[in-house]
């Protein structure tokens, strides 16, 4: 993490995947899921409530707790619950900047009020050294890191939005990005397609998400390298 993280709670550290949870819409199987994959589990804010009715309780909470009701709070030893008041930052930011760990997956966090939805994938970019996926019921979305490659089907719909001015290079794509300004204003990069095989997105500075329908999930995790964590959740199907 880069110096200007203010460390205002404990950090959980921990050497296998994160699942973090928030207090949006969530199906059925996403939680289960995702611990599947990333077995560990910390909310943020109003998360907790969605851990708790699945008979969970988070490990850690982080947040300033405005979502989380006396009755749940009650539920979660005070010693997991990470008050954080400032007002600068979401419960997203104060959650994702205090975890260690190879991987995380954020479930909760999509399909409710754009605005929040926004501020998550902000969180993306301003936490880019963090390697989190969002899960959302369609698609997933990451932080394109300096250079990914990733083998997906001929056909498969690749997203890029950028919300930086950035450039790139790529292999793979129907619409290489060889030669575009990238900028929320300007350009996006939406709808693309592979053409096949191995797809390479080199990037010239931080600022692009990346995006993937939800099915190539283990596609994004075995480019970000963290394959080995997933293994006994291979047949996991996210669809």
């Amino acid at each position: 993490m880069g110096d200007n993280v203010p460390l205002d709670a404990p950090l959980f550290s921990c050497s296998e995947g994160v699942t973090l949870v928030g207090g949006g819409p969530l199906a059925p199987d996403d939680l289960s899921q995702a611990l599947a994959l990333a077995p560990r589990l910390v909310a943020a804010d109003g998360g907790a409530v969605a851990a708790l009715d699945a008979g969970i309780v988070p490990e850690a909470v982080y947040g300033d707790m405005d979502s989380l009701g006396a009755a749940a709070r009650a539920r979660v030893p005070a010693d997991r619950i990470h008050a954080i008041r400032e007002q600068d930052s979401t419960d997203f930011d104060k959650a994702l900047r205090h975890i260690r760990a190879p991987a995380v997956l954020a479930v909760g966090f999509t399909g409710a009020r754009v605005d929040h939805e926004l501020s998550v994938y902000h969180g993306l970019v301003a936490r880019a050294e963090t390697r989190c996926i969002v899960v959302g019921a369609s698609d997933v979305v990451m932080h394109a890191p300096p250079r990914i490659a990733l083998d997906l089907p001929q056909g498969t719909r690749l997203s890029l939005f950028p919300m930086s001015g950035v450039t790139g290079l790529s292999e793979g794509l129907e619409w290489p990005l060889a030669g575009h300004a990238f900028h929320p204003a300007t350009r996006i990069g939406t709808s693309n397609r592979t053409t096949g095989g191995t797809v390479t997105i080199t990037m010239d500075a931080p600022g692009m998400l990346l995006i993937l329908p939800r099915a190539h999930l283990p596609a994004v995790l075995t480019a970000y390298g963290a394959a080995s964590l997933w293994s006994r959740a291979s047949g996991t199907a996210w669809i």
